[in-house]
């Protein structure tokens, strides 16, 4: 209690005194100063609020922490303990430019610091200050030579700042303090081929091929390289030379069927891979990576892909209680459009392994696409035994009811999900109050509808689709216009190219009598739309009407007709020549 008063004692006197010292401490850069003397009071005094400081940072009170430091910055503009601490809370307050400041104070008042100056260089390459960064681990090298990984961090610094021959040179440095390793070497390769230094470039590989002549992983390396290169003679003598090495070394069966599609000579490569999966010594992950590289080997060529199906149906017959295989191999169906024989493979997966949830999502991803909405449901009510916390199985269960006009049980189902949403997830909480309030208007009950998308709107004050429902429907209630007007500009701001939202904004201005803003955003909306809507042309031919031009109305709702919209109200405006309101056609 004490200590509490003392603090507060204290801090009552700085807001007094030192308040406009710290003002001007935030709104200048100082230049670095000598270290300043302070007298027994002011040392007492900046140790007590600094360590202060410490305890309320430790303790989770950080607005309290800062000002404890601020006012240690009051004391001692010099304090480089103090300007580091700062430094953490501008960055977490978005402000970096002003933690770099703070950072670089700090180095320059202790310029043998480590920690101070691995900040500032951190800092500075995290936003793309890759020059002062780079100079800043320079120094940390020269300061601290065993500190070997130094030189890791100013080679990355340098290859972003473009400075390539340095950053090999700080790879040597490196590579020179801890050995030669396979890293290091690939990076120093891919350097010296972004110089277009071919020779020291595969210089690097061999001499790491040299060091461990009996590596065979080197030589597949130094082959799958020049393969790249498409210099397919030698890097089958590399091959070769892995092959003596090691002849069951599986990156080598994958290299070889690389370099069998590279030649031309598909049923080699295959035959490659299949020996790879019926080799008793390799295991089912061995084999299973094996495949997956030749899967990929595949799509980064371009080829099909269909050569692998035969290879997924040999390691099937050898592992058939292997579920991830399945789902890897249901993966690669989906990919070639074979939709029914990939889910059977989940289907597989999900009686082997109830519980395996990515099995689940693929078989309901794979039913929302084929509007399958019996399957939709029967997936979703069995996943809501499965993972009774899980909202999404009640929002596309949801979903399947609304479209089958069940909307009762589309309702309950919404309302139930609600109940188990986290709260750190508001935004799908207003996806739920959204689609009930779209059930809602199904139902005509507009009341109800717009409660929910009000509900919808606490939860995610831009919930985009909602805004604009919210926005058409009371348009065509003829009400609250004007707030209308402003959830339908939201929209417009938050994605200005969507001709559906362009569309409301303008039915908002027809139906309010502003004709002429009217005109000007359906024109912008029909500019903007790739779905061809009928609706829009519609609505275009009914604002021209009201423009003046008759005659264009007339050809707007023609082609509206022509388009395929089917409306007694559409027949009587084109019969008749004049608009016509939908309640006055009924």
């Amino acid at each position: 209690m004490l200590k509490q008063v003392i603090y507060g004692i204290l801090f009552s006197l700085f807001l007094l005194t030192g308040i406009n010292s710290l003002h001007a401490e935030e709104t200048r850069k100082e230049t670095p100063t000598k270290a300043k003397e302070l007298n027994d009071a002011e040392r007492r005094k900046f140790d007590y609020f600094f360590f202060e400081g410490l305890n309320l940072k430790t303790a989770g009170k950080f607005d309290a922490a800062f000002d404890a430091f601020n006012y240690c910055l009051a004391i001692d503009s010099t304090a480089s303990p103090v300007l580091y601490e700062l430094s953490s809370f501008y960055v977490q307050m978005n402000r970096p430019e002003k933690a770099v400041d703070m950072l670089q104070r700090a180095v320059d008042n202790s310029t043998d610091n480590f920690t101070y100056r691995m900040a500032l260089a951190t800092i500075s390459r995290n936003l793309g200050m890759y020059g002062e960064a780079a100079a800043e681990y320079e120094k940390l090298v020269k300061a601290f030579p065993g500190k070997t990984e130094l030189n890791y961090y100013l080679a990355e610094a340098l290859t972003q700042e473009g400075e390539i021959g340095k950053a090999i040179d700080a790879y040597n440095a490196l590579e020179s303090s801890i050995g030669m390793n396979e890293a290091l070497s690939m990076q120093k390769y891919k350097l010296y081929t972004q110089l277009e230094q071919s020779d020291a470039a595969f210089k690097e590989i061999e001499k790491l091929a040299a060091k461990y002549p009996m590596e065979a992983r080197y030589q597949i390396i130094l082959g799958d390289l020049h393969l790249e290169k498409n210099d397919t003679v030698k890097a089958r003598s590399y091959y070769d030379k892995a092959h003596e090495i090691d002849p069951g070394n599986p990156y080598y069966i994958v290299s070889m069927a690389n370099y069998y599609e590279a030649t031309g000579n598909k049923d080699a490569a295959e035959t490659q891979i299949r020996n790879a999966l019926i080799n008793e010594k390799l295991d089912v992950e061995t084999k299973v990576a094996i495949l997956s590289r030749y899967i990929l080997k595949l799509q980064q060529t371009q080829k099909g892909t269909d050569s692998a199906n035969t290879l997924f149906q040999t390691l099937l017959e050898q592992h058939p209680e292997d579920t991830d295989l399945k789902q890897m191999y249901g993966s690669l169906l989906i990919a070639q459009g074979k939709t029914d024989e990939a889910r059977f493979q989940f289907q597989l997966v999900t009686e082997m392994e109830p519980e395996n949830a990515a099995a689940w999502q693929q078989l309901l991803n794979m039913s929302l696409k084929a509007e399958d909405i019996p399957e939709v449901i029967r997936i979703c009510t069995k996943c809501q035994e499965l993972f009774p916390d899980a909202p999404e199985y009640y929002f596309y269960l949801g979903i399947a009811y609304y479209q089958q006009e069940k909307y009762q049980e589309a309702l309950n189902t919404y309302y139930a999900g609600i109940n188990i949403i986290p709260a750190e997830n508001p935004r799908l909480k207003s996806d739920f109050y959204g689609q009930i309030g779209d059930i809602y208007y199904q139902m005509k009950q507009m009341d109800q509808t717009y409660k929910a998308y009000d509900e919808a709107l606490k939860y995610n004050d831009n919930n985009i689709v909602v805004l604009n429902n919210y926005a058409y429907f009371l348009s065509l209630d003829k009400k609250d216009l004007k707030k209308a007007e402003r959830m339908s500009a939201q929209c417009i701001k938050l994605e200005p190219d969507n001709a559906t939202y362009l569309d409301t904004y303008a039915w908002i201005f027809f139906v309010q009598g502003n004709y002429t803003l009217a005109k000007i955003y359906i024109e912008s909306a029909l500019e903007k739309d790739t779905t061809k809507s009928a609706e829009l042309v519609d609505h275009y031919g009914d604002i021209l009407f009201m423009t003046g031009d008759k005659d264009g109305a007339i050809a707007q709702w023609k082609k509206a007709r022509e388009m395929g919209k089917e409306s007694e109200t559409l027949d009587r405006k084109i019969i008749e020549g004049k608009y016509i309101e939908e309640e006055e056609a009924k």
